[in-house]
């Protein structure tokens, strides 16, 4: 659920993963159906490439591969997340391309069918590091291909995990992602995190032209 090596911050997630169990962080999920939903949207076949950006510990991936999607990479800042998702998934974690990284300098090996990311996008809070983003994304996503951005909501949490955030609505994420990318498609969320608090989410879909 987070990006970025500037300032330590690979760090600082590391540290919430020593110092948390999977199912205390704020953002946990044991059923991402918001998620599966968009997905599911897409009409994306089973064949086809969907890579989660800041996917950590998620249960995405699981939901993912029982619903037979077979071609799915996780990529996060914070190697020990990704190790507790692939302890998790025992052997079916050997199907799946796990990839510690900072999205905003990661260079893809290809291209995407769908790009998914739950609470990466609103940690970038500086210009500079949203064109990162953008770059990246755009030379992950293949012409008719889908991304999926979830972040917080414009009446949604100002900080997350101790760090500031920056909140959208869809027609102001559309205008920071770019006209490459159409929006057709978005919806709030009321995440309950584990210790009972309420956080707004907004998830827009788009599509690459």
């Amino acid at each position: 659920m987070h990006d970025r090596d500037d300032d330590g911050l690979r760090g600082h997630w590391e540290r919430v993963y020593a110092e948390k169990a999977e199912q205390e962080v704020s953002w946990f999920q044991e059923v991402p159906a918001t998620s599966l939903r968009l997905v599911a949207a897409t009409g994306a076949g089973r064949d086809a490439r969907i890579v989660d950006v800041g996917g950590g510990a998620s249960r995405l991936v699981d939901a993912l591969l029982a619903d037979g999607y077979g071609r799915i990479t996780v990529l996060d800042l914070a190697a020990p997340a990704l190790d507790r998702a692939r302890q998790r998934l025992g052997p079916r974690a050997a199907s799946v391309s796990w990839i510690a990284a900072d999205v905003t300098s990661w260079t893809p090996d290809g291209t995407y069918d769908v790009w998914h990311d739950r609470a990466v996008f609103h940690f970038l809070v500086r210009p500079e590091h949203r064109a990162a983003y953008r770059a990246t994304l755009l030379r992950a996503l293949g012409a008719g291909g889908h991304a999926i951005v979830a972040t917080f909501a414009a009446d949604g949490p100002e900080r997350c995990s101790g760090l500031p955030v920056a909140r959208y609505d869809p027609d102001a994420l559309a205008a920071e992602l770019g006209p490459e990318l159409r929006l057709v498609e978005s919806l709030r969320e009321e995440h309950r995190t584990p210790g009972g608090k309420v956080q707004r989410f907004q998830y827009s879909r788009f599509v690459r032209a």
